[in-house]
């Protein structure tokens, strides 16, 4: 794969999400089928919905010269699927509704630069040259136009002959409700549109829902339309006969109807669009398919008792802003030159970065996880994630803040909606005590989850907290949560804390650690009071901006004294360890009047070894993927040392040193399998030799996982580790290839998974990317110039751009948006001297010190306007 280009094999595994933010979405696959369709308010994958495809037809002089489905070659195997219907499963062949058994396009070649992908249709035979552009609405901070339940479809053909010909682009969508289907076309002053409902389901129930076609082809002078509400209804193989024939037989569709009692259920219906071309002439045509199921519920806990006054369903917040498929289709296609503006002025300042292929392929990649069913949107907005999906469900629910700590797309893109995860959380989930449940539970209101707090996910909550002020600058925001803030960053003291995590104020965690490896660790390790440190250190700026000075001061307190017995007893003088004795079956014991444990029944059962006389689940002299995991926030959120810098820096030297693994296939890994054979990666864990390793480790030590990768990866580039960052980049990259995984859906606890969005700190960290929008200061350090040049997007709560570095000049370009600025900071430009700095051709006074551009008040930068600071030069 180069330059985001996917051919022949590398095409098999594509499904590339066209869709809302909360909305669901629907896969456009490699070869052009329309797969995955996740519309329903749950994952759906490998569904198709009956035979809705595109097609194309060239005639000439009332004669069919060539009609095809717009896919390419279906990939092997050929054999059909276990577990489908029978007569239709494995040993009948491909499914039908993959449309391989109607002429088609020999070779698709797919260009894909989230969220826009780019096919192009290649067969010597047809007459005429066929692309397609798709995409839905992208637009940092525009979380509404970002969360419309549509996918944009742009075919342009040209016409490769020598002579004048016909041509005719069909889109056909099938209704996926119950009977009676009602199918629609309706001629409007904003376009044409199939609307598909069904007088079988009830409004306010959660199958309720309808589904549009539409184009705006019908309001353009020289072209035509035309429609069948309805499919030939037969039997056996009929429709597609009948469907085949009209296609070929030339000219308009002639329309179908049935009256509801005859349409029953599954019937396609299309649009078609008729244009002339003359030789080398070329045409667009759009499509939006658009839908509306807007009724939500707790199907994976039906049986949940709630309390009174709790509704067992919700709406979609999308469906509080239009009304149904139709109102959808209508806002897509009038506004769909500003949506795709838009989306492309983003997409193009983001793929203008200058950052290496495999590092830009992973920052956009993983932003498809935004319009993929682990994302909900609640009634009033509020921002809901799954940790993955199942294929049939969501995998693993509540916002899981051990898992949603280490993802940095939202915040940086749509920081509104990751403001609202911070809220939900700290009212919904927050206990007397100052303890959290770590997974919020639908409907909101439903309760509390019954399980202890994890260490990582509450004190990530801290820096959370502190990273989302720093982006937006609205510190009354932060003094509304900052009771509850406070709250759960006292708990790791608090009395009431049963696993006791640091009851006399160290600044060290001795207790009993829930994390995201699903199991607990015993006494003093850095990941964890990483974490801890990171979220006293942030505690204490917040409480000293609030003038909470009691806070702030004791913070500062409990901090020093943690970080420096962290530095000399928890780092062996490569990298940071966990303090334990494995065969201290007491550390287990002091725990044991509490059974709450995830898996292996008590508190002794779950946790000793009997047999080797040794604790289970713990990390000991390995080296953690997430050692100095803390100090990763930290580092990216402006909070400053949290270790050593020194001991960070060899401690990342050691990950890549131990945990990466060039050959997968030539190491031991009895866990979940997502690297293998040829495929490299870091691991969880890796014990050097000359270490003891546990006899039964932390959960996962052996597997690779992208988010833990892509997070240790951006750490090892801000640790002047540049080359050894990207090698880890390349590598997960080279396992999300198109041929043996789909780029667009890195998977861990299943698909798309949340914590790989790690991967937009790779961004920041190239850009050296530095924000406190509360002073109104923004600031950039790359790791790397090429010929004393840098090119990057960053993204702020009121606005979004580029930042350009020339041995002229450093310019701060707003592309959205607005952006106060009072601070510039610029450290690798020291050495230059700065002669003036300049909005067009309006001049700002300025001091220059220790590569800070100080402007003498408060500049509001618009969307298209450029701040530049000129050097001078000899």
């Amino acid at each position: 794969m180069q330059n985001f280009i996917y051919k022949g094999a590398k095409t098999t595994q594509i499904s590339f999400p066209l869709g809302g933010i909360g909305a669901g979405c629907i896969g456009l696959a490699g070869n052009g089928r329309l797969i995955d369709w996740e519309i329903f308010n749950r994952p759906n994958k490998g569904s198709v919905n009956g035979f809705s495809h595109f097609a194309v037809r060239a005639e000439s002089r009332g004669k069919v010269l060539d009609a095809r489905i717009l896919h390419g070659n279906l990939a092997p195997p050929y054999q059909g699927e276990l577990h489908a219907p029978r007569f239709q499963s494995f040993g009948w062949g491909p499914r039908r509704e993959y449309m391989t058994g109607l002429p088609h396009f020999n070779e698709v070649e797919f260009k894909g630069e989230f969220p826009f992908a780019t096919l192009t249709f290649l067969d010597h035979s047809f007459p005429g040259a066929v692309s397609l552009r798709a995409f839905s609405p992208l637009i940092p901070l525009n979380d509404r136009d970002s969360s419309l339940p549509a996918a944009f479809f742009e075919y342009a053909i040209t016409n490769s002959t020598d002579e004048p010909l016909d041509y005719t682009v069909v889109g056909v969508l099938r209704n996926p409700l119950p009977a009676n289907n009602l199918n629609t076309v309706g001629l409007h002053p904003w376009g044409c549109a199939l609307h598909m409902t069904s007088d079988g389901v009830q409004p306010g129930a959660p199958s309720y829902g309808d589904l549009t076609l539409a184009t705006d082809a019908n309001l353009s002078s020289d072209t035509a339309v035309s429609w069948q509400q309805y499919w030939f209804r037969g039997v056996w193989f009929d429709s597609l006969e009948v469907y085949w024939k009209d296609l070929t037989a030339g000219g308009r569709f002639q329309n179908r109807i049935y009256p509801p009692e005859r349409a029953g259920e599954n019937n396609e219906g299309l649009l078609a669009v008729h244009f002339s071309l003359q030789p080398g002439e070329s045409k667009t045509v759009r499509f939006v398919i658009t839908w509306n199921f807007p009724i939500c519920e707790n199907y994976w806990k039906p049986e949940q008792a709630l309390p009174e006054g709790i509704s067992p369903t919700w709406k979609n917040y999308y469906a509080t802003l239009w009304e149904d498929s139709q109102a959808s289709a209508q806002y897509a296609l009038t506004e769909w030159k500003r949506l795709f503006d838009e989306t492309h002025r983003f997409k193009e300042a983001l793929f203008s970065s200058s950052l290496p292929p495999a590092v830009l392929d992973a920052v956009s990649a993983n932003m498809a996880i935004l319009k993929s069913p682990t994302v909900l949107r609640l009634e009033d907005g509020t921002f809901y994630g799954w940790e993955g999906c199942h294929p049939d469900a969501g995998c693993c629910e509540g916002s899981c803040t051990h898992v949603w700590n280490y993802q940095q797309t939202l915040p940086f893109l749509f920081p509104k909606l990751e403001r609202s995860m911070r809220e939900a959380d700290y009212r919904y989930n927050l206990r007397p005590d100052g303890g959290m449940a770590f997974r919020i539970q639908l409907p909101l209101g439903a309760g509390l989850w019954n399980f202890r707090p994890c260490a990582d996910g509450q004190f990530g909550g801290v820096l959370k907290v502190y990273r989302d002020w720093k982006i937006c600058g609205d510190s009354d925001w932060l003094r509304r949560l900052w009771p509850s803030v406070k709250k759960s960053l006292e708990f790791a003291w608090h009395p009431d804390n049963i696993d006791r995590w640091d009851p006399e104020k160290t600044g060290v965690l001795w207790g009993r650690q829930h994390h995201t490896l699903d199991m607990e660790l015993f006494g003093p390790n850095s990941w964890l009071t990483g974490m801890y440190l990171a979220a006293l250190k942030a505690g204490a700026e917040m409480a000293e901006y609030l003038g909470d000075e009691a806070a702030a001061t004791e913070y500062k307190e409990i901090f020093a004294k943690g970080k420096k017995w962290a530095d000399a007893h928890l780092f062996n003088g490569e990298y940071y360890i966990q303090r334990i004795d494995l065969h201290d079956r007491r550390i287990i014991e002091a725990f044991a009047e509490d059974d709450g444990v995830l898996m292996g029944g008590s508190t002794l059962e779950a946790y000793w070894d009997e047999e080797h006389q040794e604790i289970k689940y713990q990390i000991g002299e390995g080296s953690s993927i997430d050692q100095v995991l803390g100090q990763w926030h930290a580092s990216l959120y402006g909070l400053g040392e949290v270790f050593d810098p020194e001991q960070v820096r060899k401690a990342n030297a050691a990950i890549y040193k131990y945990n990466f693994i060039p050959v997968m296939g030539e190491v031991y890994n009895p866990c979940r399998i997502y690297a293998l054979n040829d495929e490299g990666g870091l691991v969880i864990c890796a014990w050097p030799p000359g270490v003891t390793k546990p006899t039964i480790p932390a959960p996962y030590s052996q597997e690779t996982m992208n988010g833990f990768e892509y997070a240790a990866a951006s750490h090892m580039i801000m640790n002047g580790l540049v080359e050894e960052g990207i090698v880890c980049v390349e590598a997960i990259r080279k396992r999300y290839d198109g041929e043996r995984r789909n780029p667009w859906n890195e998977f861990e606890c299943g698909s798309n998974y949340a914590r790989s969005m790690a991967a937009y700190a790779l961004l920041n960290a190239f850009s050296g990317f530095q924000f406190d929008m509360v002073h109104h200061s923004i600031g950039f350090q790359p790791v790397r110039l090429q010929d004393g040049c840098f090119r990057c997007f960053w993204s702020l709560d009121s606005g979004w751009g580029e930042f350009e570095l020339t041995p002229e000049h450093a310019s701060l370009r707003l592309l959205y948006g607005h952006l106060i600025v009072r601070t510039l900071r610029v450290p690798f430009i020291s050495g230059q001297i700065l002669s003036s700095v300049q909005i067009g051709n309006r001049t700002f006074p300025f001091i220059q010190t220790n590569g800070e551009i100080q402007l003498k008040e408060d500049v509001c930068i618009q969307a298209g306007e450029t701040l530049t600071a000129f050097f001078y030069h000899s």
